[in-house]
């Protein structure tokens, strides 16, 4: 799908409150910029953010981080988060694949990925977020017990997912085709697409993996 440039987002990102502006240097530094030791939670390719400003009004003991590489997408949310007082999360605009540039080994103990990208063609699987690529950037910044949840309403990259996770000397601790009819449904928060494919009766895919 492309996405609509909205004129200037770059601008209005660079100059938000919101947005950590240069993540490189919060490197093993994150707890500072929190002014808590609580624990990190990342959610990569965040849209609007629905999701994790949930999770971060849900959750005050936690700290969250939305990750959105497309600055027109990202600046919807930070038109979001400008009427909520959220003092538990940050933005940045940055690629997912440069996450270790950002995070020390064992500073996340979350990440969730929600509704990404399946680029179908075999020949961009390297793209997918649950690819063998990816689950390596996750074990650089990840604590020994941290665990990535993935949620998809397209079951072709959830079956994809299921064996490339393993692959890449990940363990699935848990996964349901039917999310919203499993056990897993418990305390569940709805992105923005999975409230639309819900609606529409379609299926939302979700695993839990581990090192």
């Amino acid at each position: 799908m492309r996405l609509r440039h909205i004129r200037g987002a770059e601008e209005s990102i660079a100059a938000s409150p919101y947005v950590v502006q240069n993540p490189e240097e919060e490197k093993g530094r994150w707890a500072e910029r929190f002014g808590n030791a609580n624990p990190i939670e990342i959610e990569v390719g965040m849209g609007k953010g629905r999701f994790i400003m949930e999770l971060a009004q849900k959750h005050p003991d936690r700290n969250y981080i939305g990750i959105e590489r497309y600055s027109s997408v990202l600046l919807r949310g930070l038109e979001k988060r400008e009427q909520l007082e959220l003092p538990n999360i940050w933005f940045m605009c940055i690629d997912a694949k440069d996450m270790a540039d950002y995070f020390e080994k064992g500073e996340v103990s979350r990440i969730y990925l929600n509704f990404s990208d399946p680029w179908p063609k075999d020949r961009h699987a390297k793209r997918r977020l649950t690819s063998p690529d990816f689950m390596k950037v996750y074990d650089q910044i990840l604590a020994e017990d941290g665990v990535v949840e993935f949620k998809t309403d397209n079951r072709p990259l959830f079956e994809y997912s299921l064996e490339a996770i393993p692959a890449a000397g990940w363990k699935i601790v848990r996964h349901t085709f039917d999310l919203h009819h499993s056990e897993m449904a418990e305390g569940n928060v709805m992105t923005e697409y999975e409230a639309k494919f819900s609606a529409e009766g379609k299926p939302i895919c979700k695993l839990v993996a581990s090192r």
